[in-house]
């Protein structure tokens, strides 16, 4: 059974804050994921661990307890000494007679089959509260850990309901715009997730039952998808609107005109330039910005900012004529 290093596993000090843990989480989850990695299986088990770090670490009670304990077994591990030796001295040290020793098992969870946590975290974590396990007592008298009971038996633990997975998850502009799906491997299953239309960076898609299991009965948590929307080429968003900018030539511009305004549905708008239009002027294209999450027939608007493109290659003719032109002016 080897220690493991839940900081290092996220790259993170011991003194990281739990905004740092989430996002070296979600970073290092969507890096892993096995649905990025098709049967890759050493991205498959980098994500088990990445999980069972942040199981840890982003609950304040196993984190305390990992950081008082989880260094002591490492030293214990490295003098050679036995892991049944060091729990048994854990044990007694908590008050547990008979050496404090127990068994403890896990269910599948998380993604993938199987049991996705590792000896080492069982081991420590057991008797705190995993993912569908139940703690035996096969000590003497266990209650002075656990809280009382019948010496010898078996206690069944209060329904607890499973933990929330969170899985980030990166989208287009132009899927945020129609909505859009994906596909996860869920234990077993493979399962299809919409995304609404009007999905913005930080919209939490909720999945119920597709956490971690429960224990001793308890229901299953949710599986939430973080949505992030990647930044698009040609439009700036604000909420529902959207910001592009579009070249109109000089003419235009001076003598007023009409051009094609490109929208996020993949067509075109027709927009009137009127004449001596400024660089720089805002037009605003009512309805034709994003949907909005939840009323998918409401749009925000979209904003086409002039940039005014000035000639290149002028002809002897030409220049005769915008001196002329400067002329005038004067």
């Amino acid at each position: 059974m080897d220690y493991r290093d839940y900081y290092g596993l996220l790259g993170l000090s011991k003194d990281a804050s739990e905004k740092e843990i989430k996002q070296a989480y979600r970073k290092l989850a969507r890096k892993y994921h096995p649905d990025m990695n098709p049967d890759d299986k050493a991205s498959e088990e980098k994500f088990k661990q990445i999980n069972e770090a942040y199981e840890v670490l982003s609950d304040p009670e196993k984190r305390k307890l990992y950081d008082q304990f989880g260094s002591e077994w490492k030293s214990w591990q490295q003098r050679g000494g036995a892991p049944e030796d060091f729990w048994q001295q854990w044990g007694q040290q908590q008050g547990a007679p008979g050496g404090g020793r127990y068994t403890y098992t896990t269910g599948p969870g998380g993604f993938g089959a199987g049991d996705v946590f590792s000896d080492f975290f069982q081991q420590l974590f057991g008797a705190y509260g995993g993912r569908g396990g139940t703690v035996r007592d096969v000590g003497d008298d266990f209650g002075g850990l656990f809280g009382g009971g019948r010496a010898g038996g078996w206690r069944q633990p209060q329904p607890r309901r499973g933990r929330n997975y969170e899985q980030p998850v990166e989208i287009t502009l132009e899927e945020a715009y129609r909505g859009t799906a994906r596909l996860f491997q869920i234990g077993d299953q493979r399962i299809e997730v919409s995304i609404p239309a009007g999905a913005a960076t930080g919209t939490r898609v909720r999945v119920a039952g597709k956490g971690a299991p429960g224990a001793a009965g308890g229901s299953a948590g949710d599986l939430f998808l973080v949505i992030e929307v990647a930044p698009h080429s040609r439009f700036r968003r604000d909420g529902e609107n959207l910001e592009t900018t579009v070249q109109v030539d000089l003419y235009t511009a001076l003598l007023g005109g009409e051009i094609q305004v490109p929208a996020p549905d993949g067509r075109s708008v027709l927009l009137r330039i009127p004449p001596e239009t400024q660089n720089g002027t805002r037009f605003r294209l009512r309805g034709k910005g994003m949907p909005v999450l939840g009323r998918p027939s409401e749009h925000g608007d979209l904003y086409a900012v002039v940039e005014v493109t000035l000639p290149q290659g002028l002809s002897e003719k030409e220049r005769q004529l915008l001196e002329e032109l400067k002329a005038l002016r004067r």
